[in-house]
């Protein structure tokens, strides 16, 4: 017999929105991660390092998720006989395999964005590469970041409902077990889409009023600032 929809369905949707933040939290985590190494090794001078980068993003943003997501929770068991993955975890490592490849790409693009004459400016000053990334390069890069990255998050968080494939419970796999359960699927599917417009919003918003603090609030750092920083004697 089937159910009318009520508290309980609504509960069910709503550990599944909760697991959709969470895998999608984890995976930016991880993914920007190893993105930002990514997108470092793309515009470093090691020629290998480029090439590597450059045939890992190709090869990513070349084949769906969905493959991705069936390769990490079928291949790998077969790849290693004898052990096994959670579904919660397979989804994980599959969107951050996925947002490594996009976030690298949105680092590279910010890093070649910043103008010429800081890179000059601070090899002029004989600081090092790192030092260089860390004061001058990467928190002007990381303004550029923000409004890209926003939209790439909320693809993020719609392309999360692949992993219901494999039988993990998030918001859409947790919208067709309500829709069976009620038979009535216009309901259900009704509240999946307000949870992931309202996460989307948030995110959204979110992101705009940081966009806002940083275009009014953070000026554009200074090779001459970073001198400081890393030589506080030079203010004498």
């Amino acid at each position: 017999m089937f159910q009318t929809f009520g508290w309980q369905h609504l509960s069910l949707i709503l550990q599944g929105a909760l697991v959709t933040v969470q895998i999608c939290v984890l995976s930016v985590v991880f993914g920007g991660f190893f993105g930002l190494l990514i997108g470092l090794m793309s515009t470093g001078t090691i020629r290998p390092l480029r090439w590597v980068s450059g045939v890992y993003v190709g090869l990513i943003r070349g084949i769906p998720v969905l493959l991705i997501i069936f390769f990490v929770y079928f291949g790998v068991p077969l790849l290693a006989p004898g052990s096994s993955l959670a579904e919660y975890w397979a989804g994980v490592i599959a969107l951050s395999i996925f947002a490594a490849a996009y976030i690298g790409e949105l680092v590279r693009g910010s890093i070649q964005a910043v103008p010429r004459g800081q890179f000059e400016a601070a090899e002029a000053l004989g600081m090092p590469y790192v030092e260089r990334m860390r004061w001058i390069i990467l928190p002007q890069a990381a303004r550029l970041i923000v409004p890209p990255g926003v939209g790439f998050l909320v693809i993020l968080i719609k392309d999360s409902s692949l992993v219901a494939v494999i039988g993990l419970i998030e918001l859409t796999r947790a919208g067709n077990i309500v829709s069976s359960q009620t038979a009535d699927p216009i309901v259900a599917y009704k509240v999946v889409g307000a949870f992931y417009f309202v996460i989307c919003f948030v995110l959204s918003s979110v992101a705009r009023r940081f966009e806002r603090r940083l275009g009014t609030r953070v000026p554009a750092p200074r090779v001459g600032d970073a001198l400081t920083a890393l030589n506080p004697g030079a203010r004498k």
